[in-house]
């Protein structure tokens, strides 16, 4: 049985008796509900001073934040995972001591004063893991979450200090997480120099299947960050006077996106355990290392590597001007000299056609489209979160009409409310589960945000035909311009919803215009979707057609050939096991289509994952100017128990990529790219295949499934640190039924993985 934490309601202080902030976050109308718990007043929002902290930088805040993170049934100890009971928890401006870790219970925000950024000041008598802890380790040594199962989690807005402690221990942030979860704004302050005797570091991170991550700074400390990790996505990170900036302790694959390392020791130090490295890969791009003698450090040996593609690295556009060596080897020698800027260099097996070799060495990198960058770096852009825009500007969903009751059709309510927006205004999503039957159309330039991932749910006789498909949202009409924003929402069906396509993005406009932050999809094994394990559990031991019951939706994102849009930190997941019925079993949900990017336009994908869809995960299908940090996939795991055309067959009308003959190929595409796309620059990507239909055997021969990324023509594509799990083929060129190997699994084997540094057509 999961175990829900139960404290102490709140002070009797109100929010009207306290000083609010400038921050809209803090003194906005709260009406969010929890449509699936039975909770009757739950709090949603908590302010830590409505539970005694006092934010004064001396007293001990501790007990009263954590009573505010535990207030009402939450997911604690115990419970491997809920989405009934989320919590946002607010902090105002001011300096919070605490003298041990504060615990962010699964599903929760943490969000400070983004005007003015509250401190978590760690007492000099501090005692646990870090100042902040996501995954606690119990007397035993057993994380209270699964970490790979860690989802949906953020925080953002704060400064972590450390100052007060002694150098030999403290860190910031324990952050052991997987999908949907996110670090933003967030400064790291911590003891400077001390050498081997300072034990700080900003961020632990020692397991988990992530995952997002930007603008933080790290100041002083041994680590800046302790990085180990399935899969992450990092970005914009700034490391000051830390003895080393990044210590890679493992993964399969990283990507360090404007990364700028000043006056520390060592930059990224990717050199553990040298003689069976366990570090994969990592891509380092657009970044700056200044004042420190050593940029990477690599334990890779062309002449003989444990294992074969173990420590594959590739550098883009690095500024080493300020480094003695831009990269050594572990034995202190210099691979690449410093002094300059490194425009691309890769060690690793590079693949030209089907021809692949060892390469330690500059290379000639991707063309990269001028509409994809900024200046002479890929564009990005921050999750916006609305600083300057006062409390009055934000138009509740729920106060135009709408109920986020989970049964209402709110499609009429929510429409009103969009047509209504002004330019100055910004729609929010009150947290609650809205109905909606007809398509929504979003506006030019509509902005929306949600309270902690409120969930649209397509439902309605308008999305039952498979053979014609709507949309659910559908932002733009074709060839419109503008600019919209969403950020903080879920997407999901309520039971089959086989003709409903979940988001249809047309709109195009200005670099960057067009966003989503943290605005995921998540298909069945959650409360509300009768998609559940009480309906939908697995059964490998029958074979037998898609279960109809079990039927979703027939595509999760479009992105039609006008559109144009920034997708930041976004999950578009099948569910394969249950979240909230307490038995937690796996399940089989059967979805057709996860991303199909068919856009002219430039489109940026940082942090994306795409999981569990019958026919393909991502189909790039004549698209011009993709830009992809890190993509994550997995393949559905029933199959082939039915295979991927069951119970969504190949549909002519969206261009449906097709399969080998053989019962192993015909499993969920990883990535097709077809249509002759252009310009499509793949920097990162982690495609795996873990079963054969709930079975487990094939990872040992690393047969699971046949192909997993096929590129059909085009010009100008990139596939760089491309890391595939039990898959043949691990990249095909071809069509139709007809596909001739590029790269095998057996000829790259990594850590755990197997990994190519770059591929390019011959």
């Amino acid at each position: 049985m999961s175990a829900l934490l139960i404290s102490a309601a709140p002070t009797t202080k109100s929010l009207d008796s306290r000083q609010a902030g400038g921050y809209w976050v803090e003194s906005i109308q709260r009406q969010g509900t929890v449509p699936f718990a039975n909770a009757g007043n739950y709090p949603i929002f908590r302010n830590v001073k409505d539970y005694g902290a006092k934010g004064d930088g001396s007293s001990d805040d501790t007990q009263a934040i954590n009573s505010a993170i535990t207030d009402g049934n939450r997911c604690g100890q115990g419970c491997d995972s809920s989405t009934t009971t989320p919590a946002l928890v607010y902090f105002p401006a001011g300096t919070y001591v605490v003298s041990a870790p504060i615990v962010q219970l699964y599903f929760t925000q943490f969000v400070g004063d983004a005007t003015n950024p509250p401190t978590l000041k760690a007492a000099a008598g501090f005692q646990g893991i870090a100042v902040i802890d996501s995954d606690p380790y119990d007397s035993s040594g057993n994380n209270w979450y699964t970490n790979q199962n860690n989802f949906y989690r953020q925080i953002r807005n704060f400064v972590i200090d450390l100052t007060a402690m002694p150098q030999s221990a403290g860190a910031g942030i324990h952050w052991q997480v997987a999908q949907a979860t996110s670090l933003q704004n967030i400064v790291f302050n911590m003891i400077q120099g001390g050498g081997d005797a300072n034990k700080q570091q900003g961020i632990f991170m020692d397991n988990g299947s992530g995952g997002f991550m930007s603008d933080l700074t790290f100041n002083g400390g041994n680590y800046g960050a302790f990085f180990g990790n399935q899969q992450f996505t990092t970005r914009n990170m700034t490391f000051n006077n830390c003895n080393t900036a990044i210590f890679m302790n493992w993964n399969w694959l990283w990507a360090l996106k404007s990364v700028n390392i000043n006056n520390c020791g060592i930059g990224v130090d990717m050199s553990n355990s040298p003689s069976n490295q366990t570090v994969g890969s990592v891509i380092l791009q657009d970044s700056s290392i200044t004042g420190t003698p050593v940029g990477v450090k690599t334990a890779f040996n062309k002449a003989g590597n444990v294992p074969t593609t173990g420590n594959t690295l590739i550098i883009d556009n690095v500024d080493f001007s300020g480094c003695q060596t831009a990269v050594q080897d572990n034995n202190g020698g210099t691979v690449l000299a410093g002094g300059s800027v490194t425009k691309y260099w890769q060690q690793g097996r590079a693949y030209t056609g089907a021809s692949g070799s060892v390469v330690q060495g500059a290379a000639n990198g991707p063309s990269k489209p001028a509409n994809l960058l900024s200046g002479n770096k890929v564009f990005e852009r921050s999750k916006p979160q609305y600083e300057n825009v006062p409390a009055a500007n934000f138009v509740s969903v729920k106060g135009a009409g709408a109920k986020g009751d989970g049964t209402t059709d709110d499609t009429q309510a929510i429409q009103n409310a969009l047509n209504a927006l002004t330019a100055d205004q910004v729609l929010y999503f009150d947290h609650g589960a809205y109905i909606v039957s007809q398509t929504i159309k979003v506006p030019a330039n509509a902005k929306m945000t949600g309270e902690i991932w409120p969930m649209i749910m397509a439902n309605g006789p308008a999305f039952q035909d498979m053979n014609n498909p709507v949309p659910v949202f559908q932002v733009g009409q074709a060839g419109q311009t503008g600019a919209v924003e969403m950020s903080d929402l879920v997407f999901q069906t309520v039971g089959p919803q086989v003709g409903a396509i979940l988001m249809e993005w047309n709109l195009g406009g200005a670099q960057g215009a067009n966003g989503m932050w943290d605005v995921h999809f998540r298909i069945g094994g959650s409360a509300g979707t009768k998609l559940q394990s009480d309906t939908c559990t697995k059964q490998p031991t029958v074979t037998a057609d898609a279960k109809p019951a079990c039927e979703a939706a027939f595509m999760l994102l479009h992105v039609t050939e006008s559109g144009s849009v920034y997708v930041e930190n976004q999950w578009a997941w099948v569910a394969d096991h249950e979240l909230d019925l307490a038995d937690h079993n796996q399940i089989n949900v059967f979805n057709g289509r996860g991303v199909l990017i068919q856009s002219k336009q430039p489109t940026w994908w940082y942090g994306h994952a795409s999981e569990h869809h019958t026919l393909y995960n991502y189909h790039i299908d004549g698209a011009s100017s993709v830009y992809m940090s890190i993509i994550q996939t997995e393949t559905a795991y029933f199959q082939s128990n039915p295979v991927s055309t069951n119970p969504f067959p190949i549909n002519a009308a969206f261009n449906d990529p097709n399969f080998g003959g053989d019962t192993a190929a015909k499993k969920t595409w990883g990535t097709y790219i077809g249509g002759n796309s252009q310009d499509v620059l793949i920097y990162g990507a982690g495609q795996y295949s873990f079963f054969e239909n709930w079975g487990q055997t094939c990872l040992t021969s690393g047969d699971c499934q046949t192909n997993m990324v096929n590129v059909d023509g085009g010009s100008n594509i990139n596939y760089i640190g491309l890391s595939v799990i039990g898959t043949v083929n691990m990249l095909t060129t071809g069509s139709g039924t007809d596909f001739t190997p590029q790269a095998l699994l057996q000829d790259n084997k990594n850590n755990y993985a197997s990994t190519i540094a770059s591929w390019v057509a011959g």
